[in-house]
């Protein structure tokens, strides 16, 4: 797993900066919930996830719902202290590690704690990602009747072989099965897809890709498989045992996953995310609120381990290890380890490294001189639309997608 950025230390009270919510009135604020737990660690995952064997004495998954339910209303506490106005909650995403490794209920009394100390905005998204070999039809009941919207589904790939090198441990029959059960229970639905796996076909790929269209979702994922260092698949890289992976495979995977998502009726929305129009829903409604909050820069909360929050330019991230989370939780201490306001140069950065990737792009009134000079040129090399640019917006054409972070470097004039 990844050492934890460098940052200053945070307060044991958690106490934010005026300038941390002087505009929170005009943005929205949603809540991440992070699950820590995984039956299996995946050779290519550093989340910050943990089997029961690595967790050992002292820690256990029974009473996280409880401990994660401090963090909430620890967070309201910390927030009304420094006069920020109540705000309903615009989502919230249970995201890990695998949720649905904890019993739906305890997902459920997690989110009525949420619920109680933030309140559900109008609409409010409210997210859990789902192993399909970890739910039963019954989960999908309780999580749909406690006010669950959607569910997001870690398919990652329909063929074994593929599966197996990422050493997920699902068996590809159970996913249409488990998103028959959601769907069954009015939620929306999301397959997320990885491509460009050591020793994936492009007809592999394209078996993968025809399998979540016939799931019927609302929305698509796909992501191109990064190796990360400390990971069991970069060590084997490392060692020979596997390939390395290919940018140009990657590109070619990318290409066929929009044409074949495109012509189902799907539009991009970002860079590795598709919706539709589906279930008396819009493709706009159909989007991962959550995730676009992100995207768009807005403020978010992080409950359980490792868990990263931001607050209108102030940064924070908690303990990693699941212990000394619920130790400091359970004393009514703040669980962060280190905070970080960003300056007006590393905001203008994000800001532009984020916004590129969505549909909406970037307004070009709000880049720097050397920003807006370098917009012809990116429209000649094909990777920005013109008429959008015509419009005051910098927008990625379908190649442009592909060079999306050239297209930032450009903007930067880095």
């Amino acid at each position: 797993m990844p050492a934890q950025p460098e940052g200053d230390p945070a307060p044991s009270d958690g106490a934010l900066p005026a300038s941390a919510v002087a505009r929170a009135a005009d943005r929205t604020l949603s809540l991440y919930v992070h699950v820590p737990f995984c039956a299996v660690r995946c050779g290519y995952c550093d989340f910050n996830t943990y089997t029961m064997e690595q967790l050992g004495d002292g820690v256990s998954r029974d009473d996280y719902h409880d401990d994660a339910a401090a963090e909430v209303r620890f967070a309201r506490s910390v927030l009304d202290a420094a006069g920020a106005p109540p705000r309903a909650l615009h989502s919230v995403f249970f995201g890990g590690g695998t949720p649905t490794l904890l019993p739906a209920r305890e997902l459920v009394s997690m989110l009525e704690q949420a619920r109680e100390s933030f309140g559900l905005a109008p609409g409010a998204e409210v997210t859990v990602e789902a192993n399909p070999d970890s739910v039963t039809p019954e989960t999908f009941e309780v999580l749909a009747g406690a006010g669950v919207t959607r569910v997001s589904f870690g398919m990652q790939s329909a063929v074994p072989h593929v599966l197996a090198v990422l050493e997920r441990t699902h068996t590809p029959a159970n996913v249409p099965r488990a998103v028959g059960w959601a769907k069954a229970q009015g939620l929306g639905t999301s397959v997320d897809l990885i491509y460009g796996t050591p020793g994936e076909s492009v007809a592999d790929w394209e078996a993968s890709l025809d399998a979540a269209l016939a799931m019927d979702s609302d929305h698509v994922s796909a992501y191109s498989l990064i190796i990360e260092d400390g990971t069991k698949l970069a060590a084997q890289m490392r060692r020979g045992e596997v390939p390395l992976v290919d940018p140009d495979d990657q590109a070619e995977k990318y290409t066929l996953a929009d044409a074949k998502l495109t012509s189902a009726g799907f539009q991009w929305y970002e860079v590795s995310n598709w919706s539709r129009a589906a279930h008396g829903r819009s493709a706009e409604q159909n989007r991962s609120a959550h995730n676009l909050a992100y995207w768009r820069n807005q403020d978010w909360w992080g409950i359980g381990p490792g868990a990263h929050s931001h607050s209108d330019g102030v940064r924070w991230w908690n303990l990693k290890h699941p212990l000394p989370y619920t130790n400091r939780v359970r004393e009514g201490i703040s669980p962060a380890v280190g905070r970080e306001t960003l300056d007006a140069e590393t905001q203008y950065v994000e800001h532009a490294m984020l916004g590129i990737r969505i549909r909406e792009g970037l307004e070009i009134s709000g880049l720097r001189p050397e920003g807006r000079r370098a917009v012809a040129g990116l429209i000649a090399d094909g990777w920005l639309d013109g008429p959008a640019a015509l419009r005051g917006s910098a927008v990625l054409t379908d190649a442009g997608r592909l060079m999306a972070d050239a297209v930032t470097r450009r903007l930067l004039d880095w």
